[in-house]
């Protein structure tokens, strides 16, 4: 009887140090991370459900097929209980010399409020160039998740029950948000716009909860990590296969959030408001070129009407978790929810 026990996993022979010093790192997490060592990172997942766990699925696959765009798996923890597998923990490589892209965003944003009088393209910390690696790292990412896990094509009715799921988020939103109520109409037109394509919508394995804080910029690059999904989300919807512009339009709300939480705590101050729509779409902009040029992927037509129902779907679940958790940043869900809801186009 092999319940309970705790059982290793490699991605690949490797020798490891014993003994290594470890610290546990503070922040944000969802979960507990641990150096060990300079060179590696144990992460303890808070909540465990049966099955395997995204993250260790995901960057086992990509970590075999030599994928550049993410930080190598070196191996993983589980048990098991009566109903099955249980993945504990994970080990990857750890980047030392590696910086945070919310962080190098916000530095940005900053760099332009110091300067008031100057845009975006004209001050020394313009972001534009790197947005426009993003949008590659981004693209080539979601083909090397296509080549090593599985794909399929949405079908008119598969199409309609995400929509119907969409759907209802929006009305749960606008129970609890009035600012939502007032434009539940206009912002179900996108997905109504969405329902009406007829399938052949290319699906597969995406990251799930793309933003720049799932991002690390290296000296050879920029990196993605943390494939695990919303850990209060159920692990059947989280290993469900999406459309990859799901992950492009979470990636274009960061941007929005960037410059407007740094705006946030200057709020009267049209020309900082200015600056901050101008950083935002100079670099929404930027990543969907750069997306757009290594995908090849043409995002008019039936890709924008995909590209807009998912970021107001992605602006609906933003307005409802802050009002929730910290509502002095609800203006910020709520100025994309008033723009998409003007929006006939696309999202970006």
């Amino acid at each position: 009887d092999m319940t309970g026990s705790l059982r290793a996993h490699r991605v690949a022979p490797r020798e490891l140090e014993r003994g290594q010093a470890s610290v546990l790192l503070t922040g944000e997490q969802s979960n507990s991370n641990v150096r060990v060592g300079d060179d590696l990172l144990l992460k303890l997942f808070r909540r465990v459900s049966v099955g395997h766990n995204p993250d260790i699925e995901v960057l086992a696959a990509l970590s075999e097929t030599g994928s550049a765009e993410i930080v190598p798996l070196v191996g993983w923890l589980d048990s098991t209980d009566d109903d099955g597998v249980l993945d504990l923990a994970m080990l990857s490589d750890f980047l030392r010399t590696a910086s945070d892209g919310w962080d190098l965003a916000l530095t940005s944003v900053r760099d332009l409020f110091a300067e008031r009088d100057l845009h975006p393209d004209e001050v020394g910390g313009d972001f534009a160039a790197e947005s426009h690696r993003l949008g590659v790292t981004a693209a080539r990412l979601h083909a090397d998740l296509a080549a090593a896990l599985p794909r399929d094509t949405w079908s008119g009715a598969q199409i309609t029950a995400v929509t119907e799921r969409m759907r209802g988020r929006l009305t749960a939103a606008a129970e609890q948000v009035p600012e939502v109520a007032e434009h539940t109409a206009a912002l179900a037109g996108a997905f109504d716009a969405m329902d009406k394509l007829s399938g052949g919508v290319a699906v597969q394995r995406v990251h799930g909860d793309f933003h720049l804080g799932q991002t690390l910029r290296t000296m050879d690059g920029w990196r993605v990590i943390d494939f695990e999904g919303e850990p209060a989300t159920p692990l059947t919807e989280r290993t469900e296969l999406d459309c990859p512009l799901r992950d492009v339009a979470g990636m274009l709300r960061s941007f929005d959030y960037a410059a407007q939480s740094q705006w946030a705590d200057l709020l009267g101050d049209h020309q900082l408001a200015q600056r901050a729509r101008e950083w935002a779409e100079r670099n929404r902009a930027a990543f969907l070129d750069g997306y757009a040029e290594d995908s090849g992927a043409d995002l008019t037509g039936s890709a924008a009407v995909l590209l807009r129902a998912y970021e107001t779907d992605k602006a609906v679940y933003e307005a409802v978790y802050e009002v929730r958790n910290r509502p002095t940043w609800l203006p910020i869900p709520l100025r994309a929810i008033s723009r998409l809801a003007h929006d006939t186009g696309g999202a970006s």
